[in-house]
């Protein structure tokens, strides 16, 4: 191995001293790219290691990938030419290709999912050996090309022994950095929770689909949009989080076009590189397949369901085979409400615990573990093991990909007994009127002007906007004779609400020691108008209204009523 080069110049024009050895990070897919820039942070650039980065060409799913890390590493990423020609102390992979014996490296391997599961013959060369274990990937010449095989747990030693004996005493256990890191996170579920714009008691049900035709998307591509309309929008909301390889072979542009319909009706979409961890920790219930976002919520006690279980690309004697077999159902075609609200209710998460069990192992000591594999490389260039295991810090932020607001809902709901009002709202698609559940409830920006034509409430969302809201409620109401109730925001917390010519003003109410909920104009005229119909009189508005969606509860009052031609109307009117 050559000398490591010395910086140029003198040496009282650096800041740190120079750095005793450097370490090649190695992506070949995006999927591979993001974990190897996690553990790549196991090495402290304080520590004297110095870090680069490289893409491993060859995969048919490594579009964009070389823009990526460029985007994240700067001057720091070499092309593999570049790569090839240098020496490192260290090279660490998360896919392993028999192509990576080019680097003048040791090799560090390990799986950039949760464990080795997956059959894919183009590569490993037989329909029986999961990648990353196989001959193929792991033996040039009789020679194995890994210096060190990180596992995830025990029981993958015996399967590597069958698919390639003599890459075993190249193994080790070092459990599953990845995972450790979203339970370490754990703690932040209300931040991304907040994030996701979710802290407003509704569930967060997750939709995770790896790649091929046998996933969830593959089988079931309806399902974003069946799901986001079956659910109540202010029970549920709704993510996605897609496998890297969906958006690389098909385009962003491509995929998103795809997910016009179910976002326009509130899906949240979850971009590829980063985030799906932090929407995992936020998350309720999952619906998902055979991959690997999929198995963490369910290790991580998520109500889990599958829609697609992938057994035909899967190793029969993998967890994630076994995973597919055990973890409850989701029937795509039957009532998907009906079916989660029952999943919530038997969800037992030591049904799949000794699945979940047998892939992930020392998962509280994944992040030491695999620190000192890494370090026991560097230790000839005088590279000391830090004391203390790794920080714990959290996964970073979602940042979802999300349209404007539904402007059109149907609405059902009853006056409860205790004078309560309770609503249900679904987010209306073109096209998808498959059931009438009761009226339409239609912002004034729809670009839809049907369903405006057919609704019982219209509202304004926009708060600063001209004309004033209670001139607006006036004008907008000759061109709405079918409209039984108008509603124009002031704020966030208030509105204007017309009823046959009569204005109130309506504004949430504060409870102690709580922050003042937000009003959303739709969902009050749909209760307004479910009190109407349900034989209450707008007069009795002024005694204050309580609006319940799902588990949560905002209080309302009233003050007028205005005549809108003539002034304050007379008391007992």
């Amino acid at each position: 191995m050559r000398r490591l080069r010395k910086p140029r110049g003198h040496s009282r024009w650096n800041t740190w001293s120079p750095p005793k050895a450097e370490v090649l990070g190695v992506a070949r897919t995006l999927t591979s790219a993001t974990r190897v820039l996690d553990v790549m942070d196991l090495l402290r650039a304080e520590d004297g290691i110095a870090k680069y980065y490289t893409v491993n060409p060859g995969s048919a799913f490594a579009d964009g990938l070389h823009e990526y890390l460029a985007s994240v590493v700067g001057q720091n990423l070499l092309t593999w030419k570049e790569a090839t020609r240098r020496s490192f102390h260290l090279a660490v992979a998360c896919a392993v290709h028999p192509s990576m014996r080019r680097l003048d490296a040791p090799l560090m391997v390990m799986p950039h999912g949760a464990g080795y599961n997956r059959l894919v013959s183009e590569s490993t060369g037989d329909a029986t050996s999961p990648a990353g274990l196989s001959r193929k990937e792991l033996v040039h010449r009789g020679k194995v090309v890994p210096a060190a095989i990180g596992l995830s747990h025990h029981d993958q030693l015996a399967r590597l022994f069958r698919t390639c004996p003599e890459a075993v005493p190249r193994a080790q256990v070092i459990g599953d950095w990845c995972f450790q890191r979203i339970k370490d996170s754990e703690r932040q579920r209300d931040w991304y929770r907040a994030r996701l714009g979710v802290a407003d008691g509704r569930r967060l049900v997750v939709i995770h689909s790896t790649w091929s035709e046998h996933s969830l998307l593959g089988r079931h591509p309806r399902l974003p949009l069946d799901l986001v309309t079956a659910l109540p929008a202010d029970e549920f909301a709704v993510a996605a989080v897609f496998h890297p390889n969906v958006w690389t072979r098909h385009s962003w542009s491509a995929v998103l076009e795809r997910l016009r319909k179910p976002m326009d009706a509130g899906l949240m979409v979850i971009p590829p590189q980063e985030g799906w961890r932090a929407v995992v920790v936020a998350s309720d219930c999952v619906i998902g397949d055979h991959g690997s976002t999929t198995f963490y919520s369910a290790a991580a006690d998520r109500v889990t369901l599958l829609a697609a279980n992938g057994i035909e690309e899967l190793d029969p004697a993998s967890p994630a085979a076994a995973f597919g077999r055990t973890a409850p159902r989701l029937d795509p075609k039957g009532d998907l409400h009906a079916q989660l609200l029952k999943a919530e209710r038997d969800h037992d998460p030591e049904v799949l615990r000794p699945v979940i069990d047998s892939q992930l192992a020392d998962i509280d000591k994944s992040g030491e573990l695999t620190r000192r594999r890494m370090y026991e490389f560097l230790a000839h260039r005088g590279v000391c093991l830090p004391r203390q295991p790794p920080d714990p810090r959290p996964v970073p932020d979602p940042r979802p990909e999300r349209n404007r607001p539904p402007t059109a809902y149907e609405v059902t709901g009853a006056v409860r007994p205790d004078g309560s009002v309770e609503v249900r709202r679904w987010p209306m698609v073109v096209g998808r009127h498959e059931q009438e559940r009761g009226f339409y409830a239609v912002a004034a920006e729809t670009p839809h002007a049907l369903w405006l034509q057919s609704a019982d409430v219209v509202a304004r969302t926009v708060a600063v906007a001209d004309p004033a809201p209670a001139e607006w409620c006036l004008r907008e109401a000759p061109g709405r004779p079918g409209a039984a109730v108008l509603v124009a925001r002031i704020d966030e917390t208030s509105a204007v609400v017309w009823l046959r010519d009569v204005l109130f003003e309506a504004r949430t109410v504060r409870s102690w020691g709580t922050q003042q909920p937000d009003l959303d104009p739709l969902l009050l005229g749909s209760a307004v108008n479910l009190w109407l119909t349900q034989g209450r009189s707008g007069a009795e508005l002024v005694k204050g209204m309580a609006v319940r969606t799902g588990r949560r509860s905002i209080q309302v009052t009233f003050t007028g009523p205005v005549d809108g031609r003539r002034g304050p109307v007379a008391e007992g009117r």
